[in-house]
């Protein structure tokens, strides 16, 4: 079968590599410390060093994964012109209804529409050139994708410095509450997405994988005009802890994970039911191999269960901090440990029993059901220790 091949290449000349490298480095220090010298005077010693690791994670990530390096710039610039600008309306909330840029475009709430607005785009844009095999059209999806990922990304950065804005007392990492998490979901399956876009050098799965985001911008468009969600509230004490900010990210890193392996079973399911009926489709020539799209999956689901189970274990530690005890049975911790059970199976059944194709590919469309209900299931239908993530 053919594949849309990506036009992103990663074989600079080392030399011009090992400077850019150098430059990343010293961009991400010099942003940690000036994240420092203006914060640091309200961070304890955990989020010291939680702002240290997160420096030497993106270091590395940039060095890895090269894209990493033009998003985060990109972000970078958009944010500090943003905070920029509110500084030039005297830090003052009520900028974002007077400046045109943050009206228009980067106060948090502008660059949320955007996001939305892009990935939607980029799904359809997405199927439009897996169907009419059009390698232009899938290449504008691949663009709409980063755009939305980043334009996510900014909303975030720029909401974190509104809630102070509004209230120092208000103040907190855009990861607290069920509207921030949705929009950390889709920033971050998409950007799973695209790096194994590149890494297996197509584009065919993209519009399967961006139905998933854009089912969560539905959610949070409903969330938005029918709740007012994105309204900034303070939060909850249980919230004020610095285990937030490593325990939520490294979550729905494993729920991004197993989202994508559970598209990439539906496509798997679809492809192999046409290519039984009709071998000669056009829309088997344009997707991959039965055989890329189940490593696709297994990899997804290892990299997803790897993060579910670090956040699964900061989860128990937090709660210990919090609740007295690291375990407590609470709805939301056993859905959790279910999701982690169901994973933990799939991979062992794959590994140990060398189980293939359509089975785990049901399975893992099957997991995603679980790890919905777990996600969000609970909160609409079950309360406990976790009842601030109710809808």
């Amino acid at each position: 079968m053919n594949t849309i091949n990506s036009t992103f290449e990663m074989t600079p000349d080392k030399k011009r590599f090992s400077i850019n490298d150098s430059i990343w480095a010293l961009f991400v220090i010099a942003g940690a410390f000036y994240a420092w010298l203006s914060f640091g005077h309200i961070m304890d010693a955990y989020e010291d060093g939680i702002l240290v690791g997160s420096a030497i994670g993106l270091i590395m990530l940039g060095r890895f994964w090269p894209s990493a390096k033009t998003l985060s710039y990109a972000v970078a610039t958009l944010s500090l012109f943003a905070l920029w600008t509110y500084a030039q309306h005297n830090n003052q909330i009520s900028a974002n209804e007077q400046a045109f840029f943050l009206k228009f475009l980067i106060s948090s709430q502008s660059a949320f529409m955007w996001m939305s607005a892009l990935f939607v785009l980029s799904t359809l844009g997405y199927f439009a050139g897996l169907f009419f095999k059009s390698d232009f059209t899938a290449k504008i999806a691949s663009v709409l994708a980063w755009s939305g990922a980043t334009f996510g990304l900014v909303g975030m950065m720029v909401r974190w410095r509104e809630s102070y804005l509004i209230n120092p007392e208000y103040g907190h990492i855009p990861v607290s509450s069920l509207y921030e998490v949705f929009i950390l979901f889709a920033v971050l399956t998409t950007l799973m997405y695209l790096y194994y876009e590149q890494k297996i050098r197509t584009r065919s799965m993209g519009g399967f994988v961006m139905l998933i985001v854009s089912a969560a911008v539905g959610f949070l468009l409903w969330y938005t005009f029918d709740r007012g969600a994105h309204e900034i509230q303070p939060l909850v004490p249980a919230l004020k802890s610095y285990w937030m900010k490593i325990h939520v990210p490294a979550n729905f890193i494993g729920y991004g994970g197993f989202s994508i392996a559970a598209m990439v079973g539906l496509a798997y399911v679809l492809t192999e039911k046409i290519q039984t009926k009709n071998p000669q489709s056009r829309f088997l020539r344009a997707m991959p191999s039965l055989e890329s799209m189940d490593d696709l999956m297994y990899k997804t689901i290892a990299l997803g269960f790897a993060f579910f189970t670090i956040a699964t274990v900061l989860g128990a530690m937090w709660a210990a901090e919090a609740w007295g005890g690291y375990w407590s049975w609470d709805p939301k911790e056993t859905w959790a440990l279910i999701v982690w059970l169901n994973y933990a199976a799939w991979l062992h059944i794959r590994m140990s029993k060398g189980w293939r194709g359509r089975p785990m590919a049901l399975w893992a469309v099957i997991g995603l059901v679980v790890t919905v209900f777990a996600f969000l299931g609970v909160n609409m239908f079950l309360s406990g220790l976790h009842s601030y993530g109710e809808l």
